[in-house]
């Protein structure tokens, strides 16, 4: 068991309501990070995208810190917009 593991099964025996969704919420938020990071080895501010997606700032902000309840076409021009395409997997 990592680190990681051990603090996280520690915290959920202490607090269980608090990590409830755990899992669902961190992967959300790696979605945030994998927008950010694309957004930025392109080059590009979040006002060049919200442009190029005929949106707010505001909006591509929060795509970036709070990537919940995101459209699967939103994802794919804001992938278009840093030159990069999506790939959708179930597991």
């Amino acid at each position: 068991m990592s680190d990681l593991q051990k603090y996280k099964a520690k915290r959920m025996s202490k607090d269980p309501e608090s990590w409830a969704n755990y899992d669902e919420r961190f992967e959300t938020f790696k979605l945030g990070l994998l927008l950010k990071e694309a957004r930025m080895k392109a080059g590009m501010t979040q006002e060049q995208i919200a442009t190029e997606l005929q949106t707010t700032k505001s909006v591509i902000s929060r795509m970036e810190n709070h990537a919940t309840d995101i459209r699967l076409s939103t994802l794919e021009k804001f992938a278009k917009a840093v030159g990069r395409h999506i790939h959708v997997a179930l597991v």
